[in-house]
């Protein structure tokens, strides 16, 4: 082997002879010394020449990444028209006019009307904050139940893991569309807190399957064992040391479930359980329009695209971010 020279900070001639970057970087961190970045510093180190996090390598390839891009800037379009859908839409959703029911694009209503004359445009534009805030809404809550569960679950083991495996068991047992229609035909509210709600009642067991096997991965790491041994309380142990490093496979599921949920409130619209009229959905449009696509086909193409380029952006998202989170494509 060739002799090795005292590390002198630098990543020049003197840092190890014949050892490579991650050498150096990791008698470094054995000696406790702080790497200082220089122009021609080791792959893999952040601005104070440390090792950047698994955080900041994801954030770095997503910056690098056109799928994240393109994306996340459909994405903000959508947020930026949930909240403030005035600045496209000068309109009223819900003014409708039967003498112009079915009719084609015409100045200032470039999407034509719909059966019951209202502006398709308008609608199709509205109709983003519902599909919108189901999907954030219904995830937030999908993510932190189940996260929760499932972490404590995979955490402290026993009686509680055995109970959680066979209640996600029989979650998995109903079918998603069967149990809308029994759950929603009995509710008349037509606002979306029926709909995220019964997201959030169907949607949990699969993010606490994920979160209970990363949970059980990440304790049984060196760190964890040595922060059990050096005495530190439960709740440290997960908070501190495990949760941060477990989180990562449940953004992942997540941000690819929001837009499966954006599409499951679409479809239980469609079906006429989810969102009732005067509420204003794409999948009421859709709903709406398919009795008129013959004649009217316009009625039918502006909110179903709409629809699919919402779902499809939140895929794209979630299919980049774990490209980033996930060591083992790097």
């Amino acid at each position: 082997m060739p002799e090795q020279k005292p590390w002198d900070g630098t990543t020049g001639s003197g840092a190890i002879s014949g050892a490579g970057a991650g050498g150096a970087m990791d008698l470094a961190m054995d000696e406790g010394t702080t790497l200082e970045k220089t122009p021609g510093g080791p792959e893999g180190t952040g601005p104070a020449g440390k090792p950047r996090s698994l955080w900041s390598d994801a954030w770095r390839d997503l910056r690098r990444n056109p799928v994240f891009i393109i994306s996340g800037l459909i994405i903000l379009f959508l947020v930026i028209i949930s909240i403030w859908p005035s600045l496209i839409a000068t309109q009223d959703p819900l003014d409708c006019d039967l003498a112009r029911a079915q009719e084609g694009s015409r100045p200032g209503h470039p999407f034509g009307f719909d059966g019951q004359g209202c502006d398709v445009y308008t609608r199709t534009v509205y109709g983003a904050r519902t599909s919108v805030t189901v999907g954030v809404l219904s995830t937030l809550g999908v993510s932190l139940l189940g996260g929760v569960l499932g972490g404590l679950a995979g955490f402290f083991g026993g009686v509680w893991d055995a109970v959680l495996s066979r209640i996600t068991d029989v979650f998995f047992g109903i079918p998603v569309v069967l149990g809308g229609l029994v759950f929603l035909s009995v509710v008349t509210s037509s606002t979306v807190w029926p709909v995220i709600g019964f997201i959030v009642l169907l949607g949990w067991p699969q993010i606490a399957r994920i979160a209970r096997g990363s949970v059980i991965t990440a304790k049984q790491n060196d760190y964890v064992q040595a922060a059990r041994a050096l005495g530190a309380s439960n709740s440290r142990m997960m908070l501190r040391h495990i949760a941060p490093n477990a989180i990562a496979p449940v953004i992942v599921v997540a941000t690819i479930a929001l837009g499966t949920y954006i599409s499951l409130e679409a479809t239980l619209s469609y079906l006429g359980v989810g969102l009732k009229p005067p509420a204003v959905s794409w999948g009421i449009d859709i709903s709406a329009a398919s009795q008129y696509v013959r004649n009217a086909p316009h009625m039918l193409l502006w909110p179903a695209g709409a629809l699919a380029v919402t779902v499809l952006a939140f895929i794209m998202l979630g299919d980049a971010v774990r490209d980033a989170l996930d060591p083992k494509l790097r």
